[in-house]
């Protein structure tokens, strides 16, 4: 008896076996889609992270050299130009209209700005420190769209203001951007931000990653 009962519970023990490699196998392009849309999402971000890095870098480079576009030839930093004396002398309208023109072309703000051009720039390149460059970026563009200040339909002299949207535009897009990016820690992909979140000193300070 006992002998003919052995083979009968070998074969239970089988077949739910059986049925379990036949429903992981069943799962298995669920698995693979979810991976292939994992890693998809992964490069678009570390695209979006390039994409914005390179539009900080680049407005660093056109403002200390004046390479012509946003710059004049002759006009950057390393000329003696200012780069916020333009844009803050400029602001027409907003609560801190006065505040900005006495920043305009002060070299504290001239350094605070390029530095922040350009550190936001490298980190996004490189995939590092992107919650202090959310950060710093951030409050870098709040101050720019209060400088434009989008909600007043017209200017401190009366003409129309010319705003395509009272609350949205393109600095509060780079701000949200920036803040998904560090939250999305868009670095590890195409970046150093593995590598970076590695270090010693990373590991023990996260706001540093």
């Amino acid at each position: 008896m006992a002998v003919h009962e052995h083979p009968h519970r070998s074969s239970g023990f089988h077949l739910p076996s059986f049925r379990r490699n036949g429903t992981a196998s069943a799962s298995a392009p669920g698995v693979s889609a979810r991976t292939d849309a994992h890693t998809a999402g992964a490069y678009a971000f570390a695209s979006l992270r390039l994409l914005t890095g390179f539009v900080f870098l680049w407005a660093f480079l056109d403002k200390t050299f004046g390479l012509g576009y946003a710059t004049p030839s002759g006009r950057g930093w390393i000329d003696g130009g200012s780069p916020t004396k333009g844009f803050l002398g400029s602001v027409a309208v907003g609560p801190m209209e006065s505040t900005f023109h006495s920043w305009a072309g002060a070299p504290w703000a001239d350094w605070l700005f390029m530095l922040g051009l350009l550190g936001i720039g490298l980190a996004l390149t490189a995939g590092v420190a992107l919650r202090i460059a959310a950060v710093a970026g951030t409050a870098m563009m709040a101050l720019m769209w209060v400088a434009e200040w989008p909600p007043a339909r017209h200017l401190s002299d009366g003409s129309a203001s010319m705003s395509n949207n009272p609350f949205v535009d393109y600095h509060l897009i780079y701000a949200v951007a920036l803040i998904v990016l560090a939250a999305a820690a868009a670095g590890d992909t195409l970046g150093v931000g593995r590598r970076w979140a590695g270090l010693p000193f990373v590991r023990d300070h996260s706001w540093l990653r």
